[in-house]
C-alpha cells in the first residue's frame, strides 16, 4: 500500500479509491475495475474527514454494478464503488465527531473519504474487532436479524438456511437457534458444513455439491421444514419449496446462484407449492428495517458481548485485495463475513 498523508496540519490527504472501469457481462473480472489516486478537498462546514480501517465486500454489489434501475441505484463507470466501511476520524468540522472517533459508513472502497457528518453513524471503540460493526452488528447481522423477524420464526420450528456459511446466513442460524429453531444448513465444503456444526451449533448441516439437495435435506428434516432462509435461490429454493409443510415461510434474502448469469435462470418447476402448502413467500431488504435498528443493535449486541453468538470473518489486506476478496464471494472463497483489513 502506498504511503499516505494523514497529518491533519497539513491541507492535503492524498488517497486511493477503486473505481468500476466497466460494466461486466457474467462474472465480473479484474479488467472491470481500476485503482485512482485523488487528493481530498479541504474541509468545509459539517463535514469530517475519515481514514478507512475496515471494508466489507458484499454479493448484493453484483447487482449495482449493472445498468438500470434497481431497488438501488447502479454504480457509475469511472466512479468510486460504495459500500460498507468502519473508520477514523481524521479532522472534523462537524460538533458531533471529533478526531479518533470511530464510524460507519457507506463509503467503503477507499483508504480515506469526506463525508457530511450525517452520513457517518458513531460506533465504541471498546467493542473489538471494529470490523465486527460490518458483520454481526452491522447490515450483515442486521440482514438475518430482520429475516427471522419478517416472518415470525419463533420456537420450535424447523429452519433451512442455504448459503448458510456465508456472513448472512452464519448469523441467521445462531440467531435461529437462539430462539429454540431446529437449524439446518447446506454450504459448499466440507470445511463449511464442520463450521456450521462445530461453531455456528446448527444441529445438521450439509454440503450441496455431494448430492441432491432435496434427498439432503429430507434426511435431515424427515418430517419437512417450517421456514427456508433464501440466500442463493436455484435448486435450493427449490428443494425447500418441496421440502416445506403446510403454511411453510421463506424468506426471500438472496440469489447468489444466479447474480452473474447473463440469462435469467429458469424459475423453480414445483412453484405450485405455494398454492398446495398456502405458502408465504416474503422478500427481504435490510434498507426496510432501518427504524428497527436501536431493537437489532440492543438484542444482537448483548448477544455478541455475552458470547452467545459468533463472527467468523475471512479478512484480507490492503485496498489492493479488495477486488479480489469481492471476486471470491461468487466462488465461495469466504466463511463467514469477507473483510478488507485497511488499516
Amino acid at each position: 500500500m502506498t504511503e499516505q498523508t494523514h497529518d491533519i496540519s497539513l491541507s492535503t490527504i492524498s488517497s486511493r479509491e477503486i473505481r468500476l472501469a466497466s460494466r461486466p457481462k457474467g462474472m465480473p473480472t479484474a479488467a472491470n475495475f481500476s485503482m485512482a489516486s485523488v487528493d481530498l478537498e479541504p474541509l468545509q462546514d459539517q463535514q469530517v474527514s475519515v481514514r478507512n480501517l475496515f471494508m466489507s465486500v458484499d454479493p448484493y454489489m453484483r447487482g449495482r454494478m449493472n445498468a438500470g434501475k434497481s431497488y438501488v441505484p447502479p454504480f457509475e463507470v469511472g466512479e468510486p464503488l460504495s459500500g460498507g466501511a468502519v473508520g477514523e476520524v481524521i479532522d472534523s468540522r462537524a460538533g458531533l465527531f471529533k478526531p479518533g472517533d470511530v464510524v460507519t459508513s457507506n463509503f467503503g472502497w477507499r483508504e480515506c473519504f469526506i463525508a457530511p457528518a450525517q452520513d457517518l453513524h458513531p460506533v465504541s471503540r471498546k467493542i473489538q474487532p471494529l470490523s465486527v460493526y460490518l458483520g454481526a452488528l452491522g447490515m450483515t447481522g442486521m440482514t438475518a436479524w430482520a429475516g427471522l423477524e419478517l416472518v415470525e420464526v419463533k420456537a420450535g420450528d424447523v429452519i433451512y438456511i442455504s448459503g448458510a456459511a456465508g456472513a448472512v446466513g452464519s448469523m441467521a442460524g445462531q440467531l435461529a437457534k437462539l430462539r429454540g429453531c431446529q437449524v439446518i444448513g447446506s454450504a459448499g465444503s466440507a470445511k463449511k458444513v464442520k463450521f456450521l456444526r462445530e461453531e455456528c451449533g446448527f444441529d445438521a448441516a450439509f454440503n450441496y455439491k455431494t448430492g441432491p439437495i432435496l434427498k439432503q435435506l429430507m434426511k435431515a428434516a424427515p418430517e419437512g421444514i417450517d421456514v427456508y432462509f433464501d440466500n442463493v435461490g436455484g435448486d435450493a429454493l427449490e428443494a425447500a419449496l418441496s421440502g416445506l409443510r403446510l403454511h411453510g415461510r421463506i424468506i426471500a434474502c438472496g440469489g447468489i446462484s444466479g447474480y452473474n448469469d447473463i440469462q435469467p435462470q429458469a424459475g423453480p418447476t414445483n412453484l405450485f407449492n405455494v398454492i398446495t402448502k398456502r405458502l408465504v413467500m416474503k422478500g427481504l431488504l435490510v434498507r426496510d428495517w432501518l427504524d428497527r435498528q436501536p431493537d437489532f443493535e440492543l438484542e444482537v449486541g448483548g448477544y455478541y458481548l455475552g458470547g452467545k453468538v459468533k463472527c467468523k470473518e475471512t479478512v484480507v489486506k490492503g485496498l489492493d485485495q479488495a477486488v479480489g476478496a469481492f471476486l471470491g464471494l461468487f466462488s465461495g472463497q469466504n466463511i463467514g463475513k469477507m473483510i478488507v483489513d485497511l488499516s
